[in-house]
């Protein structure tokens, strides 16, 4: 392979300059991809034949290729965060891999916010000495050490701090505070707060990791995630009027980092397009097996299975493997300007599909009569839940969207022992049942096939009136608007500066 000359082209030292594909940064104001007109479903003149998807269920089932290839890629590259050596490493490890197996298969390339995770420490100084088990939230900023008494501050909630004496101290959240994806500034700025420590709903000494920032902004205030045991711990002394004191110092830091998703395209016999994609970075405290290494694997597996089965169907089929999901949707909310001249009939997102129970049609009501169409084609191995539709928000589903078009999710069990360990050490690949990675590819791999070939699915794209009914919910509302994501945002806040 030549060496890159292009700067544009180097991912952290990786020569790969006939493989990528620039992706301009794109605007993270998702309202502005919206057009005046509608993309109109192409003439179709095809349809799924039973026989190739039973051939195509038959033979993931089959077939170890998937498992194997998420053991390689959890064992030789460990936990793969953003911009880190690990995920850079496994990014090129899987182009090559899709490359060999003769699936045309990409990098494009991105800008983010990045963030490199050092030696945080903290430690409680009182009312005993003793090193916390604790995780930095990913955008924080490097400190000089120091100590400060502890307040706590329940869930969080203006309620919960009225007539606290928090100035200068370092607040303690309950299991149950809201999960935020950024306002830590505002919170520590408000109450006057050196520090945040976020206990871990989770028992069992368990951490989970978090975004600080759906938007990469610095925190300047370090938070840290804490065990639920040590948590409680400092709570229940607060509580009996013992002080307690922490020290912090924090030593992680961000820097704008170049990453890329992986996208692999079958050409179709018109341009409608169906996309399957599912987020390839993980956390770094495990090996990233569960979340996402299950669906980084199962598109693995839909990729031989069409390139085996099904390389040319009547919709374009493009599988994305998206980075940057963990700390803010990056890589799917960077895909999304990339594919708005074409006409997208559906986008299917993977992330944590265990054993497949339902189909999710995230509040499109028009995909459910297809979904049930294609639960029926399953036979014996239809979904014990059939299909469902109600939206979400939090995954590489909501760019898409944002963006007018139609996303799907499954509803899918995992044994709830494996996926408490999501974001923590103990996701690892022992964890993987291959029997949960045969039956979900094998499911997953037949809906690609189905959708790309099925009549009469509508490429048009929600108007902004439909796209806005998708997030009538309330807690959908105030996730997203803690993330930055909240599409109304904007025009409340001109609403409001005009009273």
């Amino acid at each position: 392979m030549k060496q890159a000359t292009s700067p544009q082209s180097n991912l952290l030292g990786y020569s790969l300059h006939s493989l990528f594909q620039p992706l301009h940064r794109a605007k993270s104001n998702l309202l502005g991809y919206f057009v005046a007109g509608v993309v109109l479903a192409a003439p179709l003149c095809a349809h799924p034949v039973q026989e190739v998807q039973d051939a195509i269920v038959a033979d993931v089932l089959a077939d170890d290729t998937a498992y194997e290839f998420l053991g390689h890629l959890c064992d030789d590259h460990g936990g793969r965060l953003t911009g880190s050596p690990g995920n850079n490493a496994a990014l090129v490890d899987t182009l090559h891999q899709l490359q060999a197996m003769g699936v045309d298969a990409h990098l494009q390339t991105f800008k983010m916010p990045g963030w490199v995770r050092l030696e945080d420490e903290a430690v409680m100084v009182a009312p005993i000495q003793r090193k916390l088990r604790a995780v930095t939230l990913s955008y924080v900023q490097p400190h000089a050490p120091f100590e400060a008494d502890v307040v706590y501050l329940g869930d969080g909630s203006a309620k919960a701090v009225e007539d606290l004496d928090t100035e200068g101290k370092i607040g303690l959240l309950a299991p149950n505070a809201a999960q935020l994806r950024g306002g830590y500034n505002e919170m520590a700025e408000a109450l006057g707060l050196k520090g945040i420590l976020r206990t871990c709903r989770v028992n069992g000494g368990q951490l989970l990791c978090r975004t600080g920032s759906f938007q990469g902004e610095p925190i300047h205030v370090p938070v840290y995630c804490i065990t639920q045991e040590e948590g409680r711990w400092m709570q229940r002394s607060l509580a009996r009027g013992k002080p307690v004191r922490v020290s912090l110092h924090t030593r992680s830091y961000s820097k704008e980092i170049e990453t890329a998703n992986i996208v692999a395209t079958f050409p179709g016999k018109t341009k409608d397009t169906v996309i399957i994609g599912g987020h390839f970075d993980s956390w770094d405290l495990g090996q990233g097996a569960i979340d996402n290494g299950l669906g980084t694997a199962q598109l693995f597996g839909v990729a031989k299975a069409l390139q085996t089965h099904a390389r040319e169907n009547l919709r374009t089929v493009e599988l994305v493997w998206f980075n940057g999901e963990e700390q803010g949707l990056w890589g799917s909310r960077m895909h999304v300007p990339t594919i708005l001249d074409r006409p997208i009939t559906a986008m299917v997102n993977l992330d944590m599909v265990g054993f497949p129970k339902s189909l999710n049609a995230l509040g499109f009501a028009d995909l459910v009569p297809v979904l049930e169409a294609f639960d029926a084609t399953l036979g014996e191995r239809q979904l014990d839940d059939g299909v469902a539709n109600v939206n979400w928000f939090g995954s590489d589903h909501t760019p898409y969207q944002l963006a007018g078009i139609r996303a799907i999710t499954f509803g899918a069990f995992i044994e709830p022992d494996v996926v408490r360990y999501y974001h923590d050490f103990g996701d690892t690949f022992d964890k993987i049942d291959p029997k949960m990675i045969a039956e979900s590819t094998a499911t997953i791999a037949a809906l690609t096939y189905y959708l790309a070939n099925v009549e009469g699915l509508d490429a048009s794209r929600l108007d902004r009136a439909a796209m806005l009914a998708l997030f009538d919910d309330e807690r959908i509302k105030q996730r997203m608007l803690s993330s930055g994501l909240w599409p109304l945002a904007d025009d409340e806040a001109d609403a409001e500066a005009a009273k």
